[in-house]
Order: structure tokens, then sequence, then C-alpha cells
């Protein structure tokens, strides 16, 4: 049975915590997700770690010699209580490995706290800037925006993350 502790990482060193654990033998688990990065009129997928600078650790509780980890390149410190380190609740872990799509990214369900009639602004796509009224989220996960278009009302789809509320 694996324990699973948090391992604080420097800055932007997820990734190389990672390697340099794996090599000397730890399981490693970095929870990364799919975020839409967006600069220069250019938008693009990229992966983020879900939990910046932390990561988990598995550990054989009767063979594995944690204290290594703390001086592991890229490794801050390990999260603990006094000089214990803390263990992960069972299951956590599963749970997020649940939550993943084929490619190994965990699946984020935006949530819009936004109710019919609310205005809203659009942040990508052909309507940037434009500012509509929400109307609902359909099954596809897409919402549906009424824009003014030539002097009426349209219903307009988009993307959950192309939209941002509007004060």
């Amino acid at each position: 049975m694996i324990d699973w502790l948090v391992a604080q990482t420097r800055p932007q060193a997820e990734a190389k915590a990672e390697e340099h654990l794996k090599r000397q033998g730890f399981a490693v688990y970095l929870p990364r997700y799919k975020k839409i990065r967006r600069h220069a009129r250019r938008r693009e997928i990229v992966a983020r770690p879900l939990f910046p600078r932390y990561l988990f650790v598995g550990i054989d509780p009767l063979t594995s010699m944690w204290r290594s980890i703390r001086s592991t390149v890229g490794v801050s410190h390990l999260v603990a209580f006094g000089d214990k380190p803390m263990l992960v609740p069972p299951g956590i872990v599963d749970e997020i490995r649940g939550r993943e799509d084929e490619a190994g990214m965990v699946v984020i369900n935006p949530t819009l706290r936004l109710a019919k009639g609310d205005p809203v602004r659009v942040l990508d796509g052909a309507m940037c800037d434009r500012v509509g009224l929400f109307d609902h989220v359909d099954d596809d996960h897409r919402v549906v925006v009424l824009l003014e278009l030539l002097g009426r009302q349209v219903r307009v789809r988009l993307p959950i993350e192309a939209v941002h509320a509007y004060a």
C-alpha cells in the first residue's frame, strides 16, 4: 500500500521535481489540467499543474526513506506537522485520478454563477468585447448569450470560458 505525501516545489519547478523524484524510485503524481492561454489575439491550450507548486509523492511506509525527498532538486519542502510529514487522506489521489480524461488531464467543469439576464462580456472569438445578456448553459456545456446585432437580439452559443460576468 502506498501512502501519499505532499511536496511543495520551487516556483515553476513541478516537472523538474517530478523527474528527480521518479529517478529516486518514488511514485509521483502531478495532476495537470488544460488551460486556455490567450496572448496577442492567439489562443492555445496548455497543460498546467492543478495545484501550482505542489505534487503528490507516494511512499511505502515500511521501506521508503522519505527524508531524501526534502533535498531533491526542485523540491522546497514537505508539507508537515512538526518534523513528521502529513499524509494525504486515503482516496484523495484516487478521486483526482478518477477525474482525468484519456489524455491524463484532470477535467475541470467551469461553473458560472450567472442568472438569466445578467450582463456578460465575450472574451474570445468573432464577438470579442461585445456585451450581451446571459440566457442559459445548454447540454453541451456551452453558454447561450443574447447579443444585439443589426438592431435585434440574436442567440449565440459560445464556450463557457469565452464569457465573463460584466459589471
